[in-house]
């Protein structure tokens, strides 16, 4: 029987690379761009046949499960990002109590899912619609997931919808991990398991 553990920390990896993306991006106006086409090529990946093909490949997480690591390590870390990625795990619990929401974003996912396999996810039309979807409904649960940054690039319309449509993307691995029977004890109860999860991807 395979370990739990191993889907639920690919998970947890996709979310906080599109979160550190998310500080980039406020910080300095720029992004890395494989790792926001993987972030948000997950976003409509909603069949997958695997937690691993979600995300294309465990490959491609290897900056989100060294993150991971470091944070169960109680090593160096981005504050900020712990932050962050605690907002998105308590927004996905209040998205999944409100039917309606989750289904009016199921719904508008799966009508941009043909735009989203024809220009590409990182289409400028493609994130827009993300944003737009993201302030039309997760924008308005409280409180709201709030990200600091720089107000130069916090004031410029095109990076406001590539954070929106990050904080979309790791609202996705969140309900995902959840759905792998991810809990917020597991950061209690279950820390070396998941250390063990991560260096069985990413051995030292």
């Amino acid at each position: 029987m395979s370990n739990p553990f191993d889907d639920r920390v690919l998970a947890l990896a996709g979310m906080l690379q599109a979160l550190a993306q998310v500080r980039r991006i406020a910080d300095t106006g720029q992004s890395d761009s494989s790792q926001v086409q993987a972030a948000l090529d997950s976003v409509f990946r909603i069949d997958a046949h695997s937690t691993e093909a979600v995300f294309g490949s465990a490959n491609g997480l290897h900056t989100g499960l060294r993150q991971l690591r470091d944070y169960l390590a109680n090593g160096n870390k981005d504050e900020a990002l712990g932050k962050l990625a605690l907002a998105v795990l308590q927004l996905e619990r209040r998205f999944v109590r409100t039917g309606a929401m989750v289904t009016q974003v199921q719904t508008a996912l799966l009508r941009l899912q043909a735009n989203a396999n024809t220009m590409g996810s990182t289409h400028a039309n493609v994130i827009s619609e993300l944003a737009k979807l993201y302030a039309d409904t997760l924008s308005n649960l409280r409180p709201r997931v709030m990200v600091q940054g720089n107000p130069h690039y916090l004031g410029q319309a095109g990076v406001v919808a590539e954070i929106r449509a990050l904080l979309m993307a790791a609202l996705r691995a969140a309900v995902l991990w959840r759905q792998l029977g991810g809990s917020l004890w597991d950061f209690v109860f279950s820390r070396r398991q998941m250390a063990a999860a991560i260096d069985a991807r990413i051995p030292r």
